[in-house]
């Protein structure tokens, strides 16, 4: 990555980036599960308290939100989001800043997150002057699951004020340091979840002729689920079906009478992700039944697609190449992950981002929700200036609040 001292990040920024380290590894070493963020959002308001009267907690289970509104601003807002919540993996980093919670680790970049936005709402406040407009910080549970964009849009984040825009980011492994990536329109995919329960007839292992061994007919669904991509989607489209989970049997000389098997479905387009869950529980019932089976069929849909406003991407892709370069902007990134900030932007324009987090000659190469992740943490400083750069901003780019435009 290019030296810190050459990115255009301002003074204010480089006189937190200790504190912000700091920060970072106290949530790290203490992370929770989503929904069971009450630690964490209590650390995230006492930073937040230093500066602001008006921190507000406990929105929908334990979001955290504070107001900045200059004296100067208008009636106009908007919205930087951070997300909250841990991971259920036990970590094996071997990190100074390791998780002490056993089971659980911040393994997805949400400690940084939370770090750089709650530096940047401390820089902003000791220079409101430079902002025209009102800008809320929010710090939102659950972004693993169940999810709490939802429940604190629900419970009213994005009214009064009024908010007409939302922006947030996401560290990013795959992604060196120093670079940022931001695409109009979808960037992330619908991410969905789905169980399927196989029925059959158990029996002893010695007489497999009187069963209907659910092992053997749920490796056949699982092996004919694989071409609802490769057979059925149009080479042209993109989607995901994985099975992540496969369970039956309880001895080794017993065939197992039920196979219960656990995955997800990511798309983009609406009528995909319909047609493939009709694929899949057809496909799924009819080899069932070819071999003597049943099979329940159990979908759940979680975080629509992730769809960048043009104009937002657009604008944050300009500030985003005054800190780090035309060159280090990527504007094509596609994700097959999701990400529950996609209910914001259903809601109003905006858009997120990723921050270039990987730094090989650090080791520093691990996937997200691997027990060896970690990120680069002087992406983290870059974050704060881009997000800085949006709030003030933001209101010369768009003087007129902006109608949705996907690209």
């Amino acid at each position: 990555m290019a030296e810190m001292k050459e990115l255009a990040v301002r003074d204010s920024v480089r006189a937190l980036r200790d504190e912000m380290i700091r920060f970072r590894h106290d949530l790290h070493a203490h992370p929770e599960l989503g929904m069971q963020e009450e630690k964490t959002a209590a650390k995230v308001a006492g930073i937040l308290k230093s500066c602001y009267p008006n921190v507000r907690t406990g929105i929908a289970g334990n979001g955290v939100s504070v107001l900045l509104k200059p004296g100067n601003a208008s009636g106009r807002a908007i919205l930087l989001r951070a997300d909250m919540d841990g991971l259920p993996i036990q970590e094996e980093t071997g990190a100074p800043y390791a998780s002490q919670t056993p089971g659980v680790m911040h393994a997805c970049g949400h400690d940084g997150h939370m770090s750089i936005l709650a530096h940047t709402a401390r820089i902003a406040a000791s220079a409101p002057q430079r902002i025209s407009g009102a800008v809320r910080f929010v710090f939102q549970p659950a972004e693993e699951g169940p999810g709490g964009a939802l429940p604190m849009i629900r419970e009213g984040i994005l009214r009064d004020p009024a908010i007409e825009a939302a922006f947030g980011l996401h560290l990013w492994s795959g992604v060196p340091t120093g670079k940022v990536a931001v695409t109009a329109g979808p960037m992330m995919a619908a991410a969905d979840e789905f169980e399927l329960i196989i029925h059959g007839r158990g029996g002893h292992g010695a007489y497999p002729h009187e069963t209907v061994d659910a092992v053997v007919v749920a490796s056949q669904v699982v092996v004919a689920l694989q071409t609802l991509v490769s057979r059925n989607t149009d080479p042209l489209e993109t989607a995901v079906v994985s099975i992540g989970m496969f369970n039956a049997g309880h001895a080794f000389n017993i065939i197992a009478e039920t196979a219960r098997l656990r995955g997800t479905l990511r798309t983009f387009r609406p009528e995909l992700r319909e047609r493939l869950i009709g694929r899949l529980r057809d496909v799924s019932a009819g080899v069932s039944e070819s071999l003597g089976a049943t099979c329940e069929f159990i979908f759940t849909d979680h975080y629509p697609p992730t769809i960048n406003d043009k104009r937002m991407a657009d604008f944050v892709a300009s500030l985003a190449a005054e800190v780090v370069g035309e060159q280090n902007v990527i504007r094509d990134l596609v994700s097959m992950g999701g990400e529950d900030m996609s209910y914001f932007l259903q809601e109003v324009p905006g858009a997120f981002f990723f921050l270039g987090a990987r730094n090989e000659a650090r080791g520093i190469v691990h996937p997200h929700h691997s027990p060896h992740f970690d990120f680069d943490e002087e992406a983290m400083p870059i974050g704060a200036e881009i997000f800085l750069r949006i709030m003030e901003r933001y209101w010369s780019a768009f003087p007129q609040p902006p109608a949705r435009v996907v690209g």
